[in-house]
């Protein structure tokens, strides 16, 4: 998909020297957001997720109206979205992923366990701990930390949750919280803005970032945004909003829960957050 997105770039991307974005977005007096109408805690129709904040942050830094263009976060996402040129930025892409030209990231997370606090487990901080043996603990099938509890053995007492859901009318995050909530399970491995997210919601509910595997795929991750392959400008200007408005970003984030972590995987702590440059 990246490669039919970036032929249509090229002769979009003709930008002036000084910068000017006009030929690079839809609408330059828009700020056009891809996003999926139904993914909390990151977007939602409602604005209520971590990206519609974060995307009004940026709207009003940019003296830009705000418009979005909503598509199920599945397979074809890019390709009709920001491929399309209907919209100009994804809020939230995992660095590396070469379907899209990514900014600077804005924040390091990772994969978390949650378990009820007083249950013995909120201490655990990684899944090769041996009081997870014999555990029932949540996995979300086909993610990066299947791998890990596979190789502690943990799989044959895990219960799984789809991946590929119908998010109008499912929501495996929530269905693992309110299982491990109702004592069907003892713990879940969730990612981690999820994992804050939806333990905060519930109350009660212990989340550790795993970031001390020594086996198994590492489980942290660093976010930025996506633009189209060609948007040099469009992506500098971009990094430029991220580095100058980084503490209120983190702001966005600890708001809903998300475990920020530095660049030696240490938690970043609320304050030293808020005060990031």
């Amino acid at each position: 998909m990246a490669a039919s997105c970036a032929i249509g770039d090229v002769a979009r991307a003709q930008t002036s020297d000084g910068g000017d974005l006009s030929f690079e977005l839809v609408d330059p007096k828009v700020l056009r957001v891809c996003a999926d109408p139904r993914n909390m805690p990151f977007s939602n129709e409602k604005g209520e997720g971590i990206e519609n904040k974060l995307a009004e942050l940026f709207a009003d830094k940019l003296q830009k109206k705000l418009d979005y263009v909503f598509f199920p976060q599945a397979t074809g996402f890019v390709r009709m979205t920001l491929g399309a040129h209907r919209c100009d930025v994804i809020m939230g892409f995992p660095q590396g992923d070469d379907i899209v030209q990514g900014t600077n990231p804005y924040y390091r997370t990772t994969y978390a366990l949650v378990a009820k606090a007083g249950s013995g487990l909120e201490d655990i901080d990684t899944l090769e701990d041996p009081k997870l043996k014999g555990k029932h603990v949540g996995i979300i099938a086909g993610t990066p930390p299947a791998t890990n509890m596979a190789i502690a053995g943990l799989m044959s007492d895990a219960k799984p949750y789809p991946l590929m859901i119908d998010t109008r009318y499912d929501n495996s995050a929530q269905a693992m919280i309110d299982d491990l909530t109702s004592g069907k399970i003892d713990a879940g491995v969730l990612w981690g803005p999820m994992a804050g997210y939806y333990a905060k919601k519930a109350g009660s509910l212990h989340v550790t970032p795993l970031v001390k595997e020594t086996s198994g795929p590492k489980l942290v991750y660093r976010i930025g945004m996506g633009v189209r392959a060609a948007d040099q400008n469009w992506k500098r200007q971009l990094n430029k909003l991220i580095q100058e408005n980084q503490g209120e970003i983190n702001k966005i984030l600890i708001d809903f829960g998300v475990p920020l972590l530095d660049e030696n995987d240490r938690p970043l702590g609320v304050e030293a957050a808020k005060k990031a440059p």
